[in-house]
């Protein structure tokens, strides 16, 4: 229905625009684009317009139709296009035939389908944005015109989707970050370098701490990695053959030639392959929270969640083939306990195996991959994991859980990544002596705990609207003295509260109370004490809440009591 949608658009563009040149548009997951050559200008202003004309075409339930066209004719009926031209030369290419769908008989485009039958099936729909994009996403090719769009069967579905829309526009982290002084991106440090100021930092230590919380009642060791390695590491993993595309440039010190990490893994095998390792010593787990280094075009950037250096909250468990099934176990509890304490309830898992016709993206040995495929299925279903397979997204060197969850506006974000990998110890030759005196090699598990924490962060940004929970907050609380006269007992409420390891600021500034109450709110920050005549009389305090809930009067000690509470359950 989308993809029919996105001909009408077309459709509709050549009979508004003469002139105008198609390019190339998919169907995509929430809608469609379609990318126009024109010369002239076209503004989200001519959006409805264009969805006036859209809604005739689509009123006249003109019938959709299939027809396989011969090479030559197809040339023909798109001879002033260079854009279709090329197309069919990738057809020519493979030796298939071109197929062209017709919209009535007024419209027809090169097209695979599949498409609904008659123009009077497509559901409400809507244009969202114009934007320019490169032909092939190449910079050195021509700029054009992309218009995107959606559509929906039903009317309520597609109010919601636009409210989802709007709604993620108040929640950009990119916006909110900065506002609430998280982080920043400078351009003298360069392009998708997040720096995080004492506030940004202060969220990101307190996950790391309850990671290290739950990793510590566990057995995990943490372990600590330098920024570069050798290339040659990287040829001998094939992380160099596998992921060269997004590795820096080669750097040398004296007579040999570095890296900078793009992952953590090969690091840790090198500690791991630093002595002898006896079966008894297994399973071995390492974590580091490991900074790498991965190039992303500019294009691609975005805040947080789509950056060039990237913290890991990684972890890699050297373990025997027995025991794989009691550690991804304990793996997936660790990820939901940290779902659960970030208030992500909705969560799915992606079984990530191999694609078989691709021998040149894996690491090729058909018998293990199928091997660990149905173990890491069996896995999942034993774990009562909601899942669906995606066929072809595996790591080289394994398959793979990568862990979606649903944030409160209902978008779906990829996190926590569980990797089955039987290949790797046997082609680095990690071995351990098993109890018979033989030496055999480990399994490897690849745990991501949430993924990347700059990501993390910003996902975490967007899910709250940037009222985190007060155990993430980065100013727990805030004391307002009405007055200057208050200002003594402020401080002591303050400096109580920051004895009990509660992170606290003292607003005595003299604008106006309402104002600094404003500005807390506009911080969100979870609770306000405000403090005058009344309080500092009796030894009380008054409380407020983020969101104008007033609490009343209570003594500090009770304030304190309930707060440390809920930053332990992490509610």
């Amino acid at each position: 229905m989308r993809h029919s949608a996105e001909h009408v658009l077309e459709q509709a563009m050549l009979k508004l625009y003469p002139g105008l040149m198609m390019a190339m548009g998919p169907a995509i997951e929430d809608g469609f684009y379609f990318d126009f050559d024109f010369s002239g200008k076209i503004s989200e202003q001519d959006l409805p317009n264009i969805e006036a004309e859209m809604k005739n075409i689509i009123k006249k339930n003109l019938p959709i139709r299939k027809e396989a066209c011969p090479m030559k004719k197809a040339r023909e009926l798109f001879n002033h296009n260079p854009y279709k031209q090329e197309w069919l030369d990738e057809i020519e290419k493979k030796g298939e035939t071109p197929t062209l769908y017709w919209t009535g008989s007024e419209f027809v485009d090169l097209c695979a389908g599949p498409h609904v039958a008659s123009t009077g099936e497509i559901g409400p729909f809507k244009l969202l944005t114009v934007a320019g994009a490169y032909w092939h996403g190449d910079e050195n090719q021509k700029m054009l015109t992309r218009i995107y769009g959606t559509a929906f069967e039903t009317k309520p579905e597609l109010d919601r989707y636009l409210w989802q829309i709007e709604e993620a526009k108040k929640r950009d982290h990119r916006k909110l970050g900065p506002k609430l002084d998280l982080f920043v991106i400078n351009e003298d440090i360069g392009k998708g370098l997040p720096l995080l100021t004492p506030k940004g930092t202060v969220v990101r230590n307190e996950i790391l701490a309850y990671e290290k919380e739950l990793e510590g009642r566990t057995g995990f060791q943490e372990v600590w990695t330098p920024h570069i390695a050798k290339s040659d590491l990287y040829k001998r993993t094939g992380h160099w053959d596998h992921y060269r595309e997004i590795m820096y440039a080669p750097f040398g010190i004296e007579s040999e030639t570095y890296v900078l990490k793009p992952m953590n893994c090969p690091h840790h095998y090198m500690i791991y392959a630093s002595r002898p390792r006896s079966y008894r010593e297994l399973p071995l787990r390492l974590s580091e929270p490991g900074t790498c280094y991965r190039y992303e075009k500019s294009g691609e950037l975005g805040g947080l969640t789509r950056v060039r250096s990237l913290t890991i909250d990684d972890s890699h468990i050297l373990m025997r083939e027995e025991q794989i099934d009691a550690e991804f176990e304990l793996c997936i509890n660790l990820v939901l306990a940290m779902f659960k304490a970030f208030g992500l309830n909705k969560y799915w898992v992606r079984l990530s195996l191999n694609d078989p016709a691709d021998h040149a993206k894996y690491i090729a040995d058909p018998k293990t991959w199928k091997k660990a495929g149905r173990k890491l299925e069996e896995i999942v279903k034993k774990s009562r994991l909601t899942y669906e397979i995606a066929k072809g997204e595996a790591s080289f060197y394994g398959p793979k859980i990568d862990f979606m969850v649903k944030d409160a506006i209902g978008r779906a974000w990829q996190m926590s990544t569980l990797q089955l990998d039987l290949f790797m110890a046997k082609k680095l030759g990690l071995v351990y002596t098993d109890a018979d005196g033989s030496e055999k090699h480990p399994v490897i598990l690849h745990r991501g705990l949430t993924g990347s924490l700059e990501r993390t962060i910003g996902l975490l940004i967007e899910h709250y609207a940037g009222a985190f929970p007060l155990w993430l907050s980065p100013t727990q609380v805030i004391v307002i003295p009405i007055a200057d006269r208050h200002h003594s007992y402020a401080k002591k409420v303050s400096a109580s509260l920051n004895d009990k390891h509660l992170r606290v600021e003292l607003d005595d500034r003299p604008s106006s109370m309402q104002k600094r109450i404003r500005d807390a709110e506009l911080a969100k920050v979870p609770f306000m004490i405000i403090v005058g005549d009344n309080e500092r009389i009796k030894g009380d305090i008054s409380v407020r809440t983020r969101g104008k809930a007033d609490l009343g009067r209570m003594s500090l000690a009770t304030l304190e009591k309930k707060l440390l509470k809920q930053i332990a359950e992490k509610r």
